[in-house]
């Protein structure tokens, strides 16, 4: 068996003698399963908003487990409500489930050959970001807490939340729109919790930075404007795809001359160019597609008045002319200091003080920043890769591999800082 993704149940010496609310009983028992279920979802794949087998299977687990269910939340989305024995407040704990438009090129077993459609192209589907390992994880904790009942003071929500990669183009979707349809109400969350396995981190390691912690995520498309002809007489027309280029040279001097990277990142990526039919004809149009990233809202707000202001004066320069149009994908994911403060005394109990670390923010972006505006959250980040390896791939890629004997402590973390949040006297 490839060893990058089971080594059996490695734990580290102090995750093991970890003192829990749960008995190590229900958490040895649920390991399997919740590595079984992770591999027939890896399998399995569907992109953001077309989840309807993912949601099918969620909800049957939750429906045996005897938590009540609603379906069709943001379209796809499944959210289940676990009443303890006794009233109290109200935590929610968030997976997301949806997949991406990556290929996947490894020879696991449970290899992803699914293909589907996105934005009008064949594309293979593949979980390249460990939305299945979130899923398995979340439905690992719902049946051990929905065996717990008594140990349970206050309501439990169980947020399966669709499209977190964000939904096609023009449709609305995602933690966004779960928070649009009232997924924190009724009953009203009191805090959120949510993790996001990572490839680069070893397993048996947590880690965690309170505060903005990930990236606020903006999508750009610029559309550029020349005049066609023919390829020898470039002089006769006016080049989009040289205007393209150039437009692209301004957008990064506005992050190495204008902001100020020793107080935060900040990232413009064009990720997309779309021009011309054949090697010999100037064409007529350009398009551009690309993200921004930022980790402060004054910065935010600076990178788009200048890439508003650049963009048409340097077609203009040339000759031609071209718009811009930004659209908000993520807000900033800010982690409640208070709430950390709170629960790294029990993550620490589960996985061992020397494997709970403090990390730097980082570009990446998650629409978890938007349940995290309407009440305290806290998303932290879990090991996933084997401990040991040289070589380990970045998530969104076709070789993404993340070993399974990191997702039992993902099933502890979250059912302790659950028991832990709603027992607690503050």
């Amino acid at each position: 068996m490839n060893k990058c993704i089971c080594i059996g149940t490695l734990l580290l010496g102090s995750f093991a003698m970890a003192q829990t609310a749960i008995s190590s009983k229900d958490y040895n028992t649920i390991e399997s399963k919740v590595i079984e279920w992770r591999r027939e979802i890896h399998q399995n794949p569907e992109l953001s908003n077309q989840e309807f087998k993912t949601a099918e299977k969620i909800a049957k687990h939750l429906n045996a487990l005897g938590i009540e269910v609603q379906t069709g939340v943001a379209h796809t989305g499944v959210v289940g409500i676990l009443k303890g024995k006794r009233e109290g407040k109200v935590v929610a704990l968030r997976a997301d489930i949806d997949a991406l438009p990556v290929t996947e090129r490894n020879d696991l077993p449970f290899k992803s050959k699914v293909t589907s459609e996105f934005l009008g192209e064949k594309v293979g589907v593949m979980h390249a970001c460990g939305h299945d390992t979130h899923i398995a994880i979340l439905m690992g904790v719902a049946e051990i807490l929905s065996k717990n009942r008594d140990k349970i003071k206050g309501t439990i929500k169980f947020v399966f939340q669709p499209a977190e990669e964000g939904p096609p183009p023009g449709e609305e979707g995602g933690a966004l729109l779960m928070v649009k349809e009232g997924v924190l109400k009724n009953p009203d969350v009191d805090a959120i919790f949510g993790l996001h396995i990572n490839s680069q981190t070893p397993v048996g390691v947590i880690r965690y930075k309170s505060g903005g912690t990930m990236a606020a995520s903006q999508s750009f498309t610029i559309n550029v404007k020349g005049k066609q002809s023919h390829g020898s007489q470039p002089w006769s027309g006016i080049d989009p795809i040289l205007i393209s280029a150039k437009i692209i040279d301004g957008l990064q001097t506005i992050i190495s001359r204008e902001v100020n990277l020793t107080n935060e990142a900040a990232v413009i990526t064009v990720g997309k160019i779309k021009s011309g039919v054949r090697f010999n004809i100037i064409p007529e149009s350009a398009e551009m597609v690309g993200t921004i990233r930022t980790l402060d809202y004054a910065m935010k707000d600076h990178i788009n008045k200048r890439m508003e202001e650049m963009v048409s004066t340097i077609a203009q320069a040339y000759g031609g002319e071209a718009t811009l149009k930004i659209r908000d994908m993520t807000d900033i994911t800010y982690n409640d200091p208070a709430l950390v403060r709170q629960m790294l005394p029990v993550m620490k109990r589960v996985a061992g003080e020397v494997n709970i670390q403090t990390q730097k923010a980082i570009t990446g972006a998650e629409d978890f920043s938007y349940f995290q505006k309407e009440v305290p959250g806290f998303f932290f980040f879990l090991g996933g890769m084997t401990p040991g390896n040289t070589e380990s791939f970045p998530h969104h890629t076709p070789d993404f591999l993340i070993d399974d004997s990191g997702l039992l402590l993902g099933v502890k973390t979250l059912t302790e800082m659950s028991l832990d949040y709603l027992n607690s006297r503050r």
